[in-house]
């Protein structure tokens, strides 16, 4: 085995994976410290119904998140790993970029409008709504892509580092009483805004990429040709955002906020599966045979981690000051779903999405997103937020277990 591990690793794929971990789970972690120090003095200087309220926005703005990356998180990391010595190619590549993701980002703000504009319960709170609104200008702008790429992770860490601390300092500072509340969104979208300027600086200054105004047929070409990943990328939102989405028009707001705040806790292993979801896939395009290996750790890793999070569940409800009697079944249906989200990551991202597979993941995605979205609304309605529970978990282990199922009869 370790002959086998010697021989998949040389020593500058090593070198390469090493640095992009540890890059990323210094941010791992220190994402996890900071929100865990922030979430709890929220909930109590501004209560559940008003951070339900913020929650209920960003549920919003977050079907329009995937729009305007419009899926170059994959297919952009993709073509500069494999460009990545040829400044032309990476010329275009950045510039077909900044492009749609500029004419997603105008149009979503558009619809964004008219729709907080039309409906009166959005329009009530059309201020959360406009500065939540704004994350998606740092989102378009934030070069993640280019960085993953290249393999140079180290610039994502020091980005979002400076993100995290600047909104936590903030929170702090200007959050003193409930209502401050409409603070906290205006934080999170000016900490990623600065941090995507500063993104766009490196690109323009060290690594001397040019924009370069790309014919009508280049950016249609592009369009369509990613359009089975943005697909693949969108549809999650279906389930994923809609439980959130529908919990809050059925529901309370303190409801939602009690959710999201259990979900928290969820999604900050969700994150370190992503970390190393990102860290190997440029690596598995050019090392296929590191699979198999890659396959037994996150299996190994999310089991443990779910078992830690239950087995210190009363630690966990005890710090976000949750009192809520179904709290435990929540964070438990939820936890089942993360080896579902672990399976999609393992054979959808970095097996079948390597392999040019992108059709097939990307029907697998729809069907199990548009079973979340279509559940969502009967789930919630008889269960309330643990009907919200139940329908996540549900979706991500649909769509686990629907690629895992064909990745083990394509081996059969």
């Amino acid at each position: 085995m370790i002959n086998r591990i010697k021989k998949i690793f040389n020593t500058k794929d090593k070198k390469a994976l090493l640095e992009n971990f540890v890059s990323l789970s210094a941010l791992q972690l220190i994402g996890m410290v900071l929100p865990l120090i922030t979430l709890p003095y929220i909930l109590r200087v501004i209560g559940f119904e008003k951070y339900g309220v913020i929650v209920f926005s960003a549920s919003l703005i977050a079907y329009f998140t995937a729009l305007t990356d419009y899926s170059f998180k994959i297919t952009a990391t993709r073509d500069v790993a494999i460009y990545r010595d040829s400044p032309k190619k990476l010329n275009i590549i950045y510039s077909k970029v900044l492009t749609i993701k500029a004419l997603f980002l105008l149009l979503s703000w558009l619809v964004i409008a008219l729709v907080v504009y039309f409906y009166p319960p959005f329009y009530e709170n059309r201020v959360i709504y406009f500065y939540t609104s704004l994350l998606l200008l740092g989102y378009a702008l934030f070069p993640e892509w280019f960085f993953q790429g290249i393999e140079k992770m180290r610039y994502i860490t020091y980005l979002n580092l400076g993100i995290k601390l600047f909104f936590t300092l903030c929170v702090f500072i200007f959050i003193k009483k409930e209502s401050d509340f409409w603070i906290y969104p205006l934080l999170q979208s000016a900490g990623y805004i600065g941090a995507a300027l500063v993104g766009q600086y490196l690109l323009i200054k060290k690594y001397k990429l040019k924009f370069i105004f790309l014919p009508y047929k280049t950016v249609i070409k592009t369009i369509k040709v990613n359009s089975p990943i943005f697909i693949n990328q969108f549809v999650p939102t279906l389930y994923n955002n809609t439980s959130t989405f529908v919990l809050g028009i059925f529901g309370t707001a303190q409801l939602v906020g009690i959710y999201q705040a259990i979900l928290t806790i969820i999604n900050l292993i969700v994150a370190l599966i992503e970390i190393l979801s990102r860290v190997f896939f440029p690596f598995l395009n050019r090392r296929k045979d590191a699979f198999q290996w890659y396959k037994k750790m996150m299996l190994i890793m999310i089991t443990v981690m779910v078992i830690g999070v239950l087995a210190f569940n009363k630690v966990i409800f005890w710090y976000l000051n949750v009192s809520y009697d179904n709290a435990f079944w929540i964070l438990l249906i939820l936890a089942i779903g993360l080896f579902g989200y672990t399976l999609y990551n393992v054979f959808g991202l970095n097996y079948f999405i390597v392999h040019r597979q992108d059709k097939l993941v990307m029907k697998n995605t729809l069907f199990a997103s548009l079973l979340g979205f279509v559940l969502a609304y009967p789930l919630i309605h008889f269960y309330s937020v643990l009907g919200a529970a139940i329908n996540l978990s549900l979706a991500r282990c649909v769509m686990g277990g629907g690629l895992y199922y064909k990745f083990f009869n394509r081996k059969k």
